[in-house]
């Protein structure tokens, strides 16, 4: 996965995801668990910057992600 430079010191992976359809923002939410295993599966192919947004996708996000950091623990997120 290549990464690009946010700030000074953060690396992240040059493809996001955005979490935003995912909880009821975007039309009828997902599933909680399916939501969760798309972010797990973003994470284990190499997405390290997540758009979280709203409260319950922080929630989802958090869940999804017990365990899941990198080396580094550089995750983002807006």
């Amino acid at each position: 996965m290549q990464k690009r430079k946010l700030g000074n010191n953060l690396e992240v992976s040059a493809i996001g995801l955005g979490c935003m359809g995912l909880s009821h923002g975007m039309g009828p939410a997902a599933d909680r668990q399916e939501g969760i295993a798309l972010i797990r599966s973003a994470v284990e192919r190499g997405v390290t910057f997540l758009g979280k947004g709203a409260p319950c996708r922080r929630q989802m996000v958090a869940v999804s992600m017990r365990g899941q950091r990198d080396a580094d623990g550089q995750l983002a997120g807006g």
